[in-house]
């Protein structure tokens, strides 16, 4: 046994871990049957972001709810991916993802539109920390296939800046800019 070597959370860690977003998109029972009878367990489906263009996704599977869910929320933090946002409240683009039988088509909104989409694309749009965007889920209505779709949808999204930088242009030639305003730019500077 191990006394006096209880880990202790600093403050700081608490204001770090407060910091996210969590969503249970969904709890599932699973019955394992055994000679003695049936062995219950649980899966947990979490999603964890930032609400500043962070994300990712864990699913925990524990013999308890809660223990199922404290894991998923491990996983989903350890899996936390950086994506693209438009002008803080939406996608730059429209894209379509899939994953397996679930297909997704996200699309960016006007502002003041809010978040259109349910199930397991909302909780990812939420706890990335969009506001405004349109997404229809096609296919299966799987929470783990659609999530799995969302996500590769957003691994699709690139904005200007990386954009430019990959083909060596300027963002204004890739958004196809008359040359006569980029030139009228250049002579203000």
């Amino acid at each position: 046994m191990a006394f006096g070597r209880e880990k202790r959370k600093s403050e700081n860690a608490d204001a770090f871990e407060s910091s996210f977003v969590e969503k249970v998109i969904n709890i599932n029972r699973v019955a394992k049957v055994v000679k003695g009878g049936r062995n219950f367990s649980f899966n947990a489906l979490v999603v964890v972001g930032d609400g500043a263009g962070k994300v990712g996704f864990g699913l925990g599977k524990a013999r308890e709810v809660a223990d199922a869910i404290e894991k998923g929320t491990q996983l989903a933090r350890r899996s936390m991916k950086r994506y693209p946002i438009a002008n803080g409240t939406t996608i730059p683009h429209q894209v379509a993802g899939h994953f397996g039988a679930g297909r997704v088509i996200i699309k960016p909104a006007s502002p003041g539109t809010g978040i259109i989409a349910g199930g397991a694309a909302r909780a990812v749009f939420e706890c990335l920390g969009l506001r405004d965007v349109l997404c229809k889920s096609l296919g299966t209505s799987n929470p783990m296939n659609v999530l799995r779709a969302t996500v590769d949808g957003l691994e699709q999204l690139y904005d200007a800046i990386s954009m430019g930088k990959k083909r060596g242009m300027r963002p204004g030639q890739l958004l196809n800019k008359p040359p006569h305003l980029n030139a009228m730019q250049g002579d203000d500077e």
